[in-house]
């Protein structure tokens, strides 16, 4: 994985040892989620992908669910411009991770129409899909350890790691220690803010229960950076290029985003890494239309087929 203009020093700051969680937003969703939607929140313009036809995955208890039902299952996030959102007026779904879903659902012969989304918050997600309650999670869902004793994961699709937002045309901080005396918002509770309090006492701690408010407080003067996963601050860049910049400094985690699965399931689980492995340039066309305006260069990073 690399950030063009993100450097990805992943030891930095190692003492600090902060450890990212997701976070949530209220804001409208970015221009550009994968095409104009429309009102039942399908991509009304040309999707990068092709629906598959006369697919069959043997061997695959989730794929087997999927053509009994004749319809995908798909778990998300919604309150995460450019990621994962969605616009309560108009239904329309967009956003990075959305569009991953789509991709994965068109590989197997799915389109718009034969697609269930269900929100599902981060603290239930392995047992949604432990339960059966979606066939796959697409939704900045970090692969680590822990996770993989109770699901599987595709991928990963994304690599990213903390990061700062701040106003466009601001100080491009490099480091943490730069921001000594200033203002820097998370969410309430999160890892990020408590670890700026145990680990920075010099930086002034600003906490809301959404990322919204953050990134509202930092238009508005009141907070001089947010701090959350820097996919999630791209997301709030390429919303308002002309207010909101990601800093250039490096990264102080690294965070791969898979696709949570069905404990067990290799055969779909190799699907996916197949496609993303073998997909052309898709992946840079759906990043594109949903973070491109960021100003932020990505690499779509190598499978792990663990």
């Amino acid at each position: 994985m690399r950030f063009t203009k993100a450097l990805t020093t992943v030891g930095f700051l190692a003492a600090a040892a902060l450890t990212l969680t997701a976070c949530n937003s209220g804001s409208p969703a970015g221009e550009g989620g994968g095409g104009d939607a429309g009102s039942d929140g399908t991509s009304s313009s040309a999707s990068p992908w092709e629906v598959a036809e006369g697919v069959t995955l043997e061997g695959s208890p989730t794929f087997a669910k999927i053509a009994d039902r004749g319809e995908v299952v798909i778990g998300v996030k919604e309150d995460q411009p450019g990621l994962g959102y969605l616009d309560t007026v108009t239904k329309e779904r967009s956003g990075f991770d959305v569009d991953v879903a789509r991709w994965i659902a068109a590989s197997l012969g799915y389109d718009e129409e034969n697609i269930e989304f269900k929100a599902i918050a981060s603290a239930n997600r392995e047992q949604a899909i432990k339960n059966g309650d979606v066939d796959y999670y697409v939704g900045t869902y970090s692969i680590n350890d822990k996770r993989k004793q109770d699901i599987d994961f595709a991928g990963p699709y994304f690599v990213t790691g903390q990061g700062l937002l701040v106003k466009s045309g601001g100080t491009d901080y490099q480091s943490l220690e730069e921001l000594d005396g200033k203002t820097v918002c998370s969410a309430t509770g999160s890892t990020p803010i408590q670890n700026i309090k145990e680990n920075f006492p010099k930086i002034k701690a600003q906490e809301f229960d959404l990322y919204s408010a953050c990134v509202e407080g930092l238009i508005n003067g009141q907070a001089d950076a947010v701090t959350t996963d820097q996919a999630i601050l791209i997301g709030y860049a390429a919303q308002d290029p002309d207010n909101l910049m990601v800093t250039t400094g490096p990264l102080l985690t690294e965070e791969n985003y898979g696709v949570g699965l069905p404990k067990g399931d290799d055969v779909l689980r190799e699907h996916i890494n197949t496609l993303f492995t073998d997909g052309g340039d898709t992946w840079q066309e759906i990043f594109d239309q949903n973070l491109g305006n960021s100003g932020i260069t990505v690499d779509q990073p190598k499978v792990d087929a663990y």
